[in-house]
């Protein structure tokens, strides 16, 4: 195995191992929370809360360098394909991004997500 693809296998790890984090964190108080696994064009995101009132909440979880960008245009992706693939009505499904923070635990994780989106106001 070359130097890239040692890298790249560290990389998915260190993802892995921030998604089972923020999981168990979430559980911990009381979150009903479970991991998605789907990947590729038709990905769901990371982690999936359901809330009492019939909402979800998709999380995108970051373990990389800051793209709040980028990071928001999948979280948005992909709360769209969790919804199409339950039959759910989109405006049932909120996205957020968890980025983790070097040397903080998931309860210290930066939380991204738009003005339009926290506001619930109507997209342009």
């Amino acid at each position: 195995m070359d130097s890239i693809a040692r890298r790249n296998k560290a990389n998915k790890r260190r993802g892995a191992d921030w998604e089972i984090e923020l999981m168990a964190g979430l559980r911990s108080v009381g979150e009903d929370v479970e991991r998605l696994r789907l990947t590729g064009a038709e990905d769901e995101g990371d982690l999936a809360v359901r809330e009492d009132d019939g909402l979800f909440t998709i999380i995108e979880a970051k373990n990389a360098k800051f793209e709040p960008g980028p990071f928001l245009d999948e979280a948005e992706r992909e709360r769209l394909n969790y919804a199409k693939h339950r039959g759910i009505a989109p405006d049932r499904v909120e996205s957020i991004v968890v980025v983790k923070r070097r040397g903080k635990n998931w309860r210290k994780a930066f939380v991204l997500t738009t003005v339009e989106a926290y506001f619930g106001l109507d997209a342009e």
